[in-house]
């Protein structure tokens, strides 16, 4: 039997003609033409554009009309007219079709305004989601990054400005091939560069693309942030330097990946960034991570580096991770920020080994209720991160009195120290103190501390006194064992907001008894329980979790041994949970490895979507994000 060919009508026919005229040709006298077309056909036609040839018919605008005529123009009705300022659904529909699995995401963001950057990051927008300007960073980034592989061949001597752009890329935005290809200079990488660099805000760059040249092409652009990689000779630090002074009214953010410094190329670094400052808006962001000085045994932390901590006022967060910091720079870190009185909120030395850095707090500063009138204080830390930095119960004995010296610190993360129950009980007259006024703790990690039952069961008690409860509380890859299920659900009926309780043994019996504890309404919004092999119990504590907290829309429980029978169970669950949920995660259970009745998943939906999660998917095509 012959399959019947739909026959596209004249309207589509002729759409498609303009579409290819307006990328084959600059046109201003059809872009005027469109632009006065009926808003039924000029709906039509914007549903039909590639991203270049929407470019195109965006940039004629302002020759053809200003926005003055726009609003005021009696003969185009509101809704056409509101259209002409920007096409952001058109560049959102753009962007969500080309980077799907980015996309999904963004509409939970939507209603806060939060929308994805060029590395698939959550930004919040200065007014509405700027798509445009999102859609053709994410595309220059993928410009940049089949550049620089191209670049990094020992074979390649040409410029950086003649290299093709991949054909996988093109495709994207001129519908697959409709711009000659003998367009030389559209098939180059310096005219993505200099067409689109423009809207270029927060890029990543490999050292290969730290030169000269790169400073040329993207000469257009205005970076608020820069993620360097593998950068090591100083002629990468030369290129990066130049960089920097070609951004540095707008710049704000610097990360650095990889990479191998000498004093002095760090020196120069800093320099230029704290020379920069008066004029500027200030280096606000400044990350080394996964790094190393070439020089070894140095007593001191470079003079540039010291100066951009003392004197940058703008500076919001510093991370100094996995660089085999020493325990006495880590002190000078904290206590160069301390004397400065720094504006800091967010501190990270994560992943360094710094065992006895602050060890200088206990034996100057006995007390633990306030600060000593000789000693300034960091007011503005909100989040400290000292994850897998060897520290040991004195550590956090001496913490408890430099915490003093961060009255305001709503964030804490040890996790992956071998501090113990010990370690933690130091901690309790911090939590004490905490309780007879407000506490801003909010977010406390402990993962993989050597914690015990009994002693869990002990900081639960404390942490369940606190006048303002926590909001979250991460205590996974700790053996505590199925009796820490009584202590737990009794917990989750407090104020807490999200549990991290993976891989804790809590077994069967353990999920059981944490089921039998929930009596009364939870805040709960986030619970994470995967890897504790509770079997069908693990269904049913969540059916009873998801009667008693009202506001949980995210659920991680993969890895749970939940035979197929769990399913109907989570289903009614669901249902009762009336569209509160937005994932739930049961990937690695046995059920995912059986046949599945399709229709038992119809409870599974918010909003339209589905939140169930069975087995992993990915898409060659996403923006690169190296952040977990």
């Amino acid at each position: 039997m012959r399959r019947e060919v739909e026959v596209p009508s004249l309207i589509t026919l002729c759409i498609y003609s303009i579409r290819d005229e307006l990328i084959q040709v600059d046109d201003p006298d059809l872009s005027s033409v469109l632009y006065r077309l009926p808003t039924e056909l000029f709906d039509q036609l914007l549903l039909q554009l590639p991203p270049l040839a929407l470019e195109k018919l965006q940039q004629r605008k302002s020759d053809i009309f200003d926005d003055y005529e726009l609003l005021t123009d009696a003969a185009d009705n509101q809704r056409k007219r509101k259209r002409y300022l920007n096409f952001e659904e058109e560049w959102k529909n753009l962007y969500e079709a080309r980077w799907p699995s980015f996309g999904r995401r963004n509409k939970i963001f939507e209603s806060k305004s939060f929308a994805r950057s060029a590395k698939g990051k959550e930004i919040e927008c200065e007014s509405a989601n700027d798509w445009h300007q999102i859609y053709w960073e994410a595309h220059l980034q993928n410009c940049l990054d089949s550049t620089a592989e191209i670049a990094l061949f020992p074979s390649f001597h040409g410029r950086f400005s003649e290299i093709e752009v991949p054909e996988s890329i093109l495709n994207y935005i001129d519908h697959r091939g409709h711009v000659s290809r003998f367009t030389c200079d559209y098939s180059k990488f310096a005219y993505h560069c200099q067409q689109f660099g423009s809207y270029a805000r927060h890029l990543r760059l490999p050292n290969v693309l730290c030169v000269a040249e790169t400073c040329l092409l993207l000469s257009n652009a205005r970076l608020e942030s820069l993620e360097l990689q593998w950068i090591k000779s100083d002629q990468h630090v030369e290129g990066l330097c130049k960089l920097i002074s070609q951004n540095y009214r707008s710049l704000k953010s610097i990360k650095f990946m990889h990479c191998k410094f000498t004093v002095a190329s760090l020196n120069a670094i800093c320099d230029l960034l704290c020379m920069h400052c008066p004029q500027a808006l200030g280096m606000q962001h400044f990350s080394i991570k996964t790094s190393s000085f070439l020089e070894n045994n140095f007593p001191c932390l470079p003079a540039g580096l010291i100066s951009l901590l003392s004197s940058g006022r703008s500076l919001s967060s510093l991370c100094l991770s996995d660089n085999h910091l020493p325990r006495h720079l880590a002190t000078i870190v904290f206590d160069t920020l301390v004397d400065a009185s720094s504006s800091i909120t967010v501190l990270d030395l994560s992943e360094n080994n710094i065992t006895g850095w602050l060890s200088h707090f206990k034996w100057k500063y006995r007390s633990i209720t306030e600060p000593s009138g000789t000693y300034n204080s960091l007011k503005s830390l909100k989040e400290l991160n000292l994850r897998n930095c060897n520290l040991q119960r004195d550590d956090v004995d001496c913490l408890r009195y430099a915490l003093v010296h961060i009255p305001n610190l709503e964030q804490l993360d040890l996790s992956e120290n071998p501090i113990e129950i010990s370690g933690i009980r130091c901690l309790f007259p911090y939590f004490k103190e905490m309780s007879h006024r407000y506490s801003p703790l909010v977010k406390l990690k402990l993962e993989s501390c050597d914690l015990t039952c009994f002693g869990v069961c002990e900081l639960l008690e404390a942490l369940s006194a606190l006048r303002k409860p926590l909001n979250f509380l991460s205590i996974g890859g700790n053996s505590l064992g199925s009796e820490i299920g009584t202590p737990l659900g009794k917990f989750l009926c407090g104020g807490i907001q999200a549990l991290d309780i993976e891989d804790i043994g809590l077994g069967s019996s353990g999920f059981m008894r944490a089921g039998k504890e929930l009596v009364k309404e939870s805040k709960l919004h986030s619970i994470n329980i995967s890897k504790n092999r509770g079997g069908i119990e693990t269904a049913r504590f969540l059916s009873k979790l998801f009667s008693h907290a009202p506001d949980l829309s995210t659920v991680n429980a993969k890895y749970n041994f939940m035979p197929k029978e769990s399913l109907s169970i989570l289903s009614s669950a669901v249902k009762a949970a009336k569209g509160k949920l937005e994932h739930l995660d049961l990937r690695g259970n046995i059920l995912c490895e059986q046949q599945i009745d399709l229709s038992e998943l119809a409870e599974f939906q918010t909003n339209g979507f589905s939140i169930l999660e069975l087995s992993s998917s990915s898409t060659s095509n996403e923006p690169y994000d190296d952040d977990p």
